[in-house]
């Protein structure tokens, strides 16, 4: 398998969650803005939605989205009980969590990036994004990871968006379950070694 990343973007969750699995891989750079990998091939011819993370497969096939990928490789070695079983109840509960993460944590980080939104616009985002923060704090205040005692794709997932929030200022030490969250995952060591690995 390749996969397709830029470090420390969304894509991260998938690299980390390829080391805890033990599953064999290649890294592929990505510049996202030139939408050109290390090896100089055209990224767009990949994946044309030009975004990371891609992950192809041995037989020529390309999967595309973060919450895809991590249900996926999970699938690949369903013993190391990254995510519940397909069409249990706890299973449906993971895609609820990786949609939330999606679409309101990292969704409400992502437009921060953009240089040419006007600060009063990203505070809006900010107000939103806090609010979300609130629904997390309610979950880890009681238990370790999203799903309870089991460390699952979405707490890699949520890890990788979390670690967003020191670049625009926003201190997840007000949130200390957030930031006991943030010290855990960081622990592991597949998430060090990723970090090593895109960060050299």
């Amino acid at each position: 398998m390749k996969l397709y990343f830029s470090p420390n973007a969304c894509s991260l969750a998938s690299h980390i969650v390829l080391r805890e699995l033990g599953l064999a891989f290649e890294l592929v750079r990505v510049d996202n803005q030139k939408k050109i990998t290390a090896d100089g091939d055209d990224f767009l011819q990949i994946n044309p939605k030009g975004y990371v993370a891609a992950l192809q497969l041995d037989n020529g096939e390309v999967l595309t989205e973060g919450a895809a990928i991590l249900q996926f490789l999970a699938d690949q070695a369903p013993h190391a009980g990254l995510a519940p079983a397909n069409g249990s109840w706890e299973r449906v509960r993971l895609q609820e969590w990786l949609n939330f993460i999606s679409s309101e944590i990292h969704g409400e980080l992502a437009p921060l990036f953009n240089s040419a939104i006007p600060e009063e616009v990203k505070t809006l985002f900010k107000t939103t994004l806090f609010k979300r923060f609130a629904i997390l704090v309610q979950t880890l205040e009681r238990q370790d990871y999203l799903l309870g005692e089991q460390y699952s794709v979405a707490d890699a997932y949520l890890f990788v968006v979390l670690r967003w929030a020191g670049l625009f200022d926003i201190d997840l030490q007000k949130w200390p379950a957030l930031a006991a969250f943030q010290q855990r995952i960081g622990e592991r060591p597949a998430v060090i070694a990723a970090l090593a690995a895109e960060n050299p």
